[in-house]
């Protein structure tokens, strides 16, 4: 497996959406963009991809313009296009159109010098979903902490 060098997470994803298969995806960037994206400035929080035309898009990903560019700098929130295969793409909209699914990007690497982003099929949470996972999660920490706690003694 090649080299990663991750740039941003999307660390909401996890909390909002119950997350499905994953997807690896090119991104098509401008010389600004790439250069702004190796100096780890991006960020994916509300960020989500729509299937239009037989074409990914990338939407609401905030690639902040580079420091040392100049008045041609890009526009930080720019639609971007994905570059998926004809395949995967077909599997998507069926899959999306199906079952109600979003595609969510949930992080944004260089692999072999190359930008990718790793997206997923995934879908909302409800509320009470919200509850029950920190429920969960707080359960889970307080018996570690029991067991940690009885190791000492």
């Amino acid at each position: 497996m090649a080299a990663q060098k991750i740039i941003c997470k999307n660390k909401k994803a996890s909390h909002d959406y119950h997350l499905g298969e994953t997807y690896e995806a090119g991104i098509v960037l401008k010389g600004t963009e790439v250069k702004s994206l190796r100096e780890g400035r991006a960020n994916l929080k509300d960020s989500y991809a729509s299937i239009e035309g037989g074409e990914v898009y990338l939407y609401n990903c905030h690639i902040s313009p580079y420091s040392h560019g100049s008045d041609a700098n890009h526009d930080p929130l720019r639609t971007r296009k994905l570059l998926f295969h004809k395949k995967e793409i077909k599997r998507l909209i069926g899959k999306i159109k199906e079952k109600g699914l979003t595609l969510i990007p949930l992080k944004l690497y260089f692999s072999n010098g190359m930008a990718k982003i790793e997206m997923a099929l995934a879908k909302g949470k409800r509320l009470y979903d919200k509850r029950e996972d920190m429920k969960r999660r707080d359960a889970k920490k307080d018996i570690e902490r029991a067991f940690k706690n009885r190791q000492k003694i």
